[in-house]
């Protein structure tokens, strides 16, 4: 069954397929916000995309419903973090221009306590810049690859700089496509829900309980305009319903893509209908266009 428009759904269709774009505070688990949204929204599933430890903040995407499937989409772009540099001694004169010299790629070995296999491998440092520097304190910018460990750079930048350092305070600003400027608390959350639900005596602000809750969870198509986009036929959608990959006389139109890339399709109403792997031309009169990884209707 082929969803609505994304502005057309009710809330309930809307807790089946959304996202919040969550400000998670610190001391929670990723996994423990996730349980938190799951149940307050009433869905039978809820999904982090990309974890953060207790002790950090900021943004994280959390899935509701079927859109917990749309998750390896969120690891497709760059991550942004503001990190505190904890330096073990005075900071030398040339502290940034070292700092600098990690912008680029720079292998890192996953720590112990990781979910992944701790061998060695290469994430890219898109972007490093030092904001402030006070006393033995360094804040700094951090636009890098999915996947870097934030704790285990700033061990390298210790080494770097001949004083030694480690991680202090960490906060996550961006996932890509979401960044801090549409955060949403849980508080925030509980409110619109209330709202919503007529268990409050107040209203909300703008006196429209579902226009307050779409402030804070949205349809999940939000979570992949980061990634090309192909549209399809209806005929087609309901062919892909059924397991079928997406064939090039279904096609209506597609962004750019390379082989292989991660793409999302749609109705032509905007619903997601698959992620899925461009494998040929969109223009070609028959063959495959995109081989499926996840259905979403």
């Amino acid at each position: 069954m082929l969803r609505d428009a994304p502005a057309d759904r009710d809330p309930d269709d809307v807790f089946e397929f959304g996202v919040v774009n969550l400000d998670k505070p610190p001391g929670p688990s990723a996994h423990q916000v996730s349980a938190w949204i799951r149940d307050m929204v009433g869905v039978e599933k809820a999904a982090h995309a990309g974890t953060l430890d207790p002790k950090v903040t900021g943004c994280l995407p959390v899935l509701t419903g079927a859109a917990t499937r749309l998750a390896p989409a969120l690891l497709e772009g760059p991550k942004e973090y503001v990190a505190v540099l904890e330096l073990h001694a005075d900071p030398p004169a040339n502290l940034r221009d070292v700092i600098e010299e990690f912008e680029g790629p720079t292998y890192q070995k996953p720590p112990r306590k990781s979910a992944v296999a701790r061998r060695l491998r290469v994430r890219e440092i898109h972007d490093l810049d030092v904001l402030e520097v006070n006393d033995r304190q360094a804040l700094l910018r951090i636009r890098c690859e999915s996947g870097t460990y934030i704790r285990k750079l700033c061990h390298d930048l210790g080494r770097a700089l001949g004083t030694g350092a480690h991680m202090g305070h960490l906060r996550r600003t961006a996932t890509t496509p979401f960044d801090d400027t549409t955060l949403a608390t849980l508080h925030d959350l509980a409110d619109a829900l209330a709202w919503l639900r007529d268990e409050d005596d107040t209203s909300p602000p703008s006196g429209d309980p579902e226009a307050a809750l779409r402030e804070v969870l949205v349809p999940a198509e939000r979570a992949l305009e980061h990634i090309p986009s192909v549209t399809i036929a209806p005929s087609a959608a309901e062919q892909v319903a059924e397991g079928a990959p997406v064939y090039a006389p279904g096609v209506i139109s597609a962004e750019d893509a390379d082989r292989d890339q991660l793409v999302a399709c749609y109705a032509p109403n905007g619903a997601a209908v698959c992620l899925g792997r461009r494998v040929g031309n969109p223009d070609a009169d028959s063959g495959t266009v995109v081989e499926l990884e996840r259905v979403l209707v």
